[in-house]
Formats: structure tokens, C-alpha cells, sequence
């Protein structure tokens, strides 16, 4: 590794105190690109494992499912407003009360997953799941509409964290970008599935937009049966035995909430802060297109399906190749630069009436995801290694939260400019809103990047967690590690295979 003063910055698996004035003369000086080597992206795949491919795919998938649950209602917005009698704007509180309740779910579930572990918070999401879009398919007034999509909030934000955690925890630390910006982009395959079950559902039956609701409900179920089969992350078998070699669990976990709250608060109300711009970036651009689309240029259903798959592609490729891109030159460059491109292409994105808004589309949805694509594993390297599900949770659903009236902002804002009446349905200049609005968001997001830190390629193990240590104390992570090898060797000298022998050591140790 390379040991200017700018790679040592980025890089640094422990970061080190410095005074605020110090910190401030390092953001110009660290946004300078580490330039590390473009490695050939196939060979980064072929670095993860079966088990390591296997928590990427069921982190992924879940995270796909969230975004699906969630923009139903985005795109059946005109029926349900239709079936409940009132306006467009009022049938967007049920996108603002997901957004402000994931708050809730993210800190019970986060809590719950870096306690307890993985799998037991992520089954009971997808319980959740399955009974709540069952249960939003057969209301039958707006109070119950409400009431069933502020519930599903709290389901829906305890799973970001932990898909993210599940995916990432173990992933070989050169993949990491590229595996980032493929997770991230679940949200994007999420809403693309949506558009396309939504024209293959909605409308083609007597029961008009509830056969998607409940079509939403059956998939959890095999995630359910998968995660079942599957054991904790390495990651976190790892933070479990240091706690029971010190002897009491919940005293440890809860030492350790201490130590990363004294040390990261600063940094706590920074990513929340960040993942509001983030958030208010993604629904601004997302939440009231198919609105602009449909009302205020006329699209057709099968117009705005087309658009949609289109600018859903453009955001799985951005994210996947922006991701990549920000193992070379760093998360915060990355993120500011794609930005700015984006930012770029907001004229035609939100002016344009003719075909070539389906273009547009797909570049700026690339841009917006392209910047989300980096976020996931930028979020795990800022994270305290013991409260990790929790932060990368907590703050991307705060940030939700302070988002939450976005699409509601937007469509308020944008009755207030009318079109020429041409028939029946009143038409408004909704993109002109929507510009302006993700102009200043656009600005806010690369402002925070900027001054924030970052910690490229970080390491994730026990041994350099110096929260943990100080927590438990290095000489009980040694001894935890210890008693580890210690078993797995005996399990090799019996014959069992090296890496069967690793995870049934853990297990022989936990039990």
C-alpha cells in the first residue's frame, strides 16, 4: 500500500484523532483519487465464495422485494386515489408514512440483528412483509390504507441494515465496491419488477390494482425458507464469541453501545444528515415521475412502462459501475462527480416531452444510483464494527424520515402550476418542480460528501475493531480467537475439511 499522507488518510483501517482544523485542511487533499488498480471485474466476483455469494443473494433479493413492496403504491397511485375518492396528493401520505415509520423499524430490528444476529430480525421482517401487503390489498378505506402502509414502515426499515450487513460483512475487501453498487441496485430491479407486475396486474381484473398487493406477499415466503437454511455472517460469530469469552453477552453489547456512541455521535448525526440527501435525491427523481409522466405529458400505460424499465436499467448499471468505480477512486470522488453529471442532466430529464425522455431517463437514473451504488459499503466503512447493522440502518432510515414528505412536497407544490385545461383532468407542471427540487438536493448531497470522512477499504475483522477492544479488552478478543483455532484445528486433525471446520468451530464455540 502506497503511504502519502492522502492514502493513508482514506485508507486507514483505524482512523486516527485529529482536531477539527486538521480535519478540515484534509478535504481537498483527500478527495484526491487513490487511484488504485482497475482489476478485471470478473475476477472480483470469482474472489467471493459459495457461502459469501449465497448471504450477497439473499441480501440482495430482500433488499429487491423492499423496493417492489414499496412502489406499489407509487405506481397504482391514480387508483387508489380513484377506489378512496380523494386526491393524488393525499394518496402520497402512504409513501410519506412508510418513509417516516422505517425510522421505528430500523432501530428495533438493528438493535436486534447486532444483538441476537442476523437471521432471526430478517425472517420476522418478511413475516411482516407477507402480512402487511396481504393486509394492504384488502382494505377497503383510506383510514385503512393508511394505517396498513405506516405499519408496513416500521417492517420495511428494519431490512436495510441487515441485508446490507448480510451481504457485505464477509465480502473480500477488493470486491467490495463492485459488490456494493450489485446490492444496492436491488432497489432498482425492485421497482423495475413493480413496473412490470404492476401492467401485467393492475387493471387486467375485476379486482383492479389489489391482485399486485397480493402477488407482493407470496415471494417473502421463499426468502423466509432460504434464510432458514443459511448460518450467521462470519462477522458477527466473531463480535459473539468475544462477548461470551468475556462472560456476559448483553454487558458487552451494551459496554460497547457506550464506547461507540462517546466516540461516533458526531459521526452518527453526519450520516444522517448525508442519508437525507441521499433519500430526498432518490424519491425526488423517482416518487412523482410516473405522476409527470402520465398527467402532465400524456403517457400512455405502455409509454410509462417502457420509461420506467428504461430508467430502472440505467440506475442497475449506474450503481454497479459506479460501485466499481469507487474501489479506484475512492467513495467520496466518486459520489461528487456522479453528481455533478447528474445535476447536468436534469433539464432534460424533467423538460422533455418527446421520446427522448426515455435517453434521459436512463442517464439520470445512472447517475442517481450510480451515486447510491457506493453508499451501502461507504456506510459499512463508517460504521462501528459492533453496531453496524444498526448504523447503516438507523441512519439511511433517518434519513427516510427527514425525505418522507418528498413526493407529497412535490405533488403539493406542483398543483400550484397548472396547465391550459385540455380535457377532463387537470394537468400540472410538475417537472419544473421536480427540477428545482433535486437542483438543491443535488447541491446539499455533494456539499456533505465533501466534508465528510471516508475510510476506503477499512477492515472488518475483531482484531482491528478499536471500539471492541476498548469494550472488551484485547486481551479477550485473543482469547476468543484463540479458543477458535484452537478448535477448528482439532476438528482438522479429525479429518474434516478446512473450511467445514472453520464454520463447525464457530458453532462447537457458540454452543
Amino acid at each position: 500500500m502506497r503511504t502519502d499522507g492522502n492514502t493513508v488518510a482514506q485508507e486507514s483501517h483505524t482512523p486516527t484523532k485529529i482536531t477539527a482544523r486538521m480535519y478540515a485542511l484534509t478535504r481537498f487533499s483527500t478527495l484526491k483519487p487513490p487511484m488504485h488498480g482497475a482489476p478485471n471485474p470478473i475476477r472480483l466476483l470469482m474472489m467471493l465464495n459459495g457461502k459469501q455469494w449465497t448471504f450477497f443473494l439473499i441480501g440482495f433479493l430482500a433488499w429487491t422485494w423492499d423496493a417492489f413492496d414499496f412502489f406499489t403504491v407509487n405506481l397504482t397511485a391514480s387508483d387508489l386515489a380513484a377506489t378512496f375518492n380523494k386526491s393524488t396528493a393525499q394518496i402520497s401520505w402512504g409513501i410519506t408514512l412508510v418513509l417516516m415509520f422505517r425510522s421505528v423499524g430500523s432501530i428495533l430490528f438493528g438493535i436486534a440483528a447486532d444483538r441476537f444476529g442476523r437471521k432471526w430480525p430478517f425472517i420476522i421482517n418478511n413475516i411482516l412483509f407477507i402480512v402487511l401487503e396481504l393486509g394492504t390489498g384488502f382494505c377497503q378505506t383510506y383510514k385503512q390504507f393508511l394505517a396498513c402502509r405506516a405499519l408496513f414502515g416500521i417492517a420495511m426499515g428494519g431490512l436495510y441494515g441487515n441485508a446490507a450487513a448480510t451481504a457485505l460483512e464477509d465480502c473480500p475487501e477488493e470486491a467490495r465496491g463492485l459488490v456494493s453498487g450489485m446490492l444496492q441496485q436491488g432497489y432498482a430491479f425492485g421497482s423495475l419488477l413493480a413496473t412490470a407486475f404492476a401492467r401485467a396486474l393492475v387493471n387486467t381484473t375485476s379486482h383492479g390494482w389489489r391482485p399486485l398487493f397480493w402477488f407482493g406477499a407470496c415471494p417473502p415466503v421463499l426468502l423466509i425458507l432460504w434464510r432458514l437454511c443459511l448460518p450467521e455472517t462470519d462477522a458477527y460469530i466473531e463480535h459473539e464469541l468475544v462477548r461470551r469469552e468475556r462472560g456476559n453477552i448483553t454487558e458487552t453489547f451494551i459496554s460497547e453501545g457506550k464506547v461507540a456512541l462517546k466516540k461516533h455521535w458526531l459521526l452518527l448525526v453526519y450520516l444522517v444528515l448525508l442519508m437525507a440527501g441521499f433519500n430526498f435525491l432518490s424519491h425526488g427523481s423517482q416518487d412523482l415521475f410516473p405522476t409527470m409522466l402520465t398527467n402532465q405529458y400524456r403517457y400512455s400505460p405502455n409509454a410509462l412502462t417502457v420509461t420506467q424499465v428504461v430508467a430502472n436499467l440505467g440506475a442497475m448499471t449506474g450503481g454497479t459501475v459506479i460501485g466499481y468505480c469507487s474501489q479506484i477512486f475512492g467513495r467520496r470522488f466518486s459520489i461528487i462527480f456522479i453528481c455533478i453529471v447528474g445535476a447536468a442532466l436534469l433539464y432534460p430529464y424533467t423538460f422533455t416531452s418527446s421520446k427522448a425522455l426515455i435517453a434521459a431517463a436512463f442517464f439520470e437514473q445512472f447517475c442517481v444510483q450510480g451515486a447510491w451504488g457506493v453508499i451501502p459499503i461507504h456506510l459499512m466503512e463508517l460504521s462501528p464494527g459492533s453496531f453496524r447493522t444498526f448504523v447503516v440502518g438507523t441512519s439511511y432510515q433517518l434519513g427516510n424520515l427527514a425525505s418522507s414528505a418528498s413526493a407529497t412536497i412535490e405533488a403539493t407544490i406542483g398543483e400550484r402550476f397548472p396547465l391550459p385545461l385540455k380535457g377532463k383532468t387537470a394537468q400540472y407542471k410538475y417537472g419544473l418542480v421536480m427540477s428545482i427540487f433535486l437542483g438543491c438536493v443535488y447541491a446539499y448531497v455533494i456539499v456533505l460528501t465533501f466534508i465528510g470522512p471516508e475510510h476506503l477499504r477499512r477492515s472488518f475483522t475483531t482484531r482491528e475493531d478499536s471500539d471492541l477492544i476498548e469494550a472488551a479488552g484485547h486481551e479477550t478478543i485473543e482469547a476468543a480467537l484463540r479458543r477458535l483455532q484452537e478448535t477448528s484445528a482439532d476438528l482438522n486433525a479429525s479429518g474434516t475439511v478446512e473450511v467445514e471446520a472453520d464454520e463447525k468451530a464457530m458453532a462447537s464455540y457458540i454452543s
